[in-house]
């Protein structure tokens, strides 16, 4: 062969392998909704940086007559390129190509993904829409599945691993994305469940649905397990790409700093008058949020999942941060099970990669109940003070209404290493309200007063008085627990300087092999 015959040969075999599935199931992908493997890279990647590994993998399976049909790629496509100039690595289920089904080749295709990744430090996204393990090749794709898993159990905490479900997610295959950063799922055309709803009928007898089984909607409210629920694909890619400029490439960077022109001494007067007289009267923290941060700008993660928590990201002057916020607006801003789940995982992520916590506070305390006792509160809050607590990035703290009992201690108070606490004059610090605590402090005098409006309003006294001692921002400063009490309005300047002056910290935590969260 001449030269040229042997490039027209190249080029032959590079778009056969462009075609994938063939036309057919091109078709039927666009039909259901779907981009194809190949479409979805080039549309999240910067245009032209796309630097594909493996085109001409094969599988290598001779049973159930698997070697009459070995198309290129081998379902599943995979490589590098940029994100607003920043490198990263990609890896696409194609599912025109045996369903995108999982094949020891497949396999060895993202391990070599998320190997250069961490040679590289620099984060992996994957585009997961597979049928599942190939069972033609029995035992070989089921290794696949487990070498890929231990490639995200070390790269995680060293570079971020982000997983879109963009169609099916079934069986094994859920596990690669449940030990990444981020899940997203889009409505209506993904899905992710351990055993589908045939196995279900069978084992247990009930008739789910697919989408009530594992869709978006399920694991974004219910579960827990998506982070991000997005309408289309096109939703999802962008969301993909906002969300990494917050993060850094790895464990050893820190996040990109933007300029920014919103002024950082900019005043909100909304703030001041934001707080009810009544306690007992709620409002959304999401205001406070948009109203310090730079631009108004914020990426909630899990906004539909624990909603008495606020998680997600935005910056201060440029500097990316992560924020953890209690919401009066649901169920009151308490600490339950799922809340403290959901603040322990974040807060575990922004320390591994070097982003600032910044804690907005407004707790009544845990969730009372049998419920919450039996599914194990005691551990679950247990996680969110731990996070907390191991934490070395800097953390700024601002309590803005009620701060009470235990959940004092865990939303990162400076006993544990906060590095700065601030309050705003509506804090209240105690053990716990007023009511509550005059119930007890006096509950040998009320027996004695037989009138009931007397034995009222003897309790209301004895609750303003309490209320006026202890349930300030004042004790605490005077303790050094607070570092300032703080006019509302000013909050995005003073922590905005709080941030700068934590710039340089040092904190490391003592030798260990790894810790022993409980979980």
């Amino acid at each position: 062969m001449t030269m040229q015959e042997k490039i027209n040969e190249l080029l032959e075999l590079r778009e056969k392998a462009r075609m994938a599935g063939g036309e057919k199931r091109i078709e039927k992908q666009h039909a259901q909704g779907k981009y194809t493997a190949r479409e979805r890279i080039l549309k999240f990647l910067d245009e032209g940086s796309f630097e594909e590994f493996d085109m001409f993998s094969t599988h290598r399976c001779h049973n159930f007559g698997m070697e009459k049909d070995t198309p290129l790629t081998d379902g599943v496509i995979t490589g590098y390129g940029t994100v607003d100039g920043r490198l990263v690595f990609v890896y696409s289920q194609d599912f025109t190509v045996s369903g995108g089904s999982l094949s020891e080749t497949v396999a060895n295709k993202i391990c070599k993904v998320l190997d250069q990744a961490m040679k590289m430090g620099a984060p992996v996204i994957g585009f997961n829409d597979s049928g599942g393990a190939r069972i033609q090749e029995g035992v070989n794709s089921l290794a696949g599945y487990a070498e890929i898993f231990q490639r995200n159990i070390l790269a995680s905490g060293v570079v971020p691993q982000i997983s879109a479900i963009f169609g099916p997610c079934a069986g094994g295959a859920v596990y690669s994305p449940a030990l990444t950063d981020f899940i997203m799922m889009t409505k209506n055309t993904s899905y992710m469940f351990v055993t589908g709803p045939k196995v279900v009928k069978t084992v247990t007898g009930e008739t789910v649905t697919v989408e009530d089984l594992g869709g978006a909607s399920v694991h974004s409210t219910k579960s827990g397990v998506a982070s991000f629920a997005v309408e289309n694909e096109d939703d999802g890619i962008a969301m993909i790409r906002q969300l990494l400029s917050f993060l850094p490439s790895n464990n050893m960077e820190t996040a990109p700093r933007y300029s920014c022109e919103d002024p950082i001494n900019r005043l909100d007067d909304v703030l001041n008058q934001l707080i009810p007289e009544n306690p007992n009267k709620p409002y959304d923290v999401k205001t406070v949020i948009s109203s310090i941060v730079d631009n108004g700008e914020f990426l909630e993660v899990q906004p539909n999942y624990a909603k008495n928590i606020v998680v997600g990201f935005a910056r201060f002057n440029g500097m990316s941060v992560g924020i953890v916020a209690n919401q009066p607006n649901w169920l009151a801003g308490v600490l339950d099970i799922n809340a403290s789940r959901k603040g322990a995982r974040f807060v575990r992520f922004c320390d591994a990669f070097n982003i600032p916590l910044v804690t907005l506070v407004d707790v009544p305390g845990f969730l009372p109940g049998t419920g919450q006792e039996y599914g194990g509160i005691i551990l679950h809050g247990a996680k969110l003070l731990y996070a907390y607590g191991e934490a070395t990035v800097p953390k700024v703290t601002v309590i803005l209404r009620k701060d009470y009992g235990g959940a004092y201690c865990v939303m990162s108070s400076k006993h544990l290493r906060g590095d700065i606490n601030y309050a705003w004059p509506t804090a209240e610090i105690a053990v716990m309200g007023g009511k509550g605590a005059v119930e007890i402090l006096y509950s040998k005098d009320v027996k004695n007063i037989e009138d009931p409006a007397k034995k009222a309003d003897y309790l209301n006294e004895k609750e303003a008085e309490y209320t006026q001692a202890f349930a300030n921002p004042y004790v605490a400063a005077k303790y050094g627990y607070i570092d300032d009490v703080i006019e509302p309005r000013n909050t995005r300047f003073r922590v905005i300087r709080a941030l700068e002056s934590l710039r340089t910290k040092r904190l490391e935590n003592p030798a260990k092999k790894h810790d022993n969260l409980p979980l």
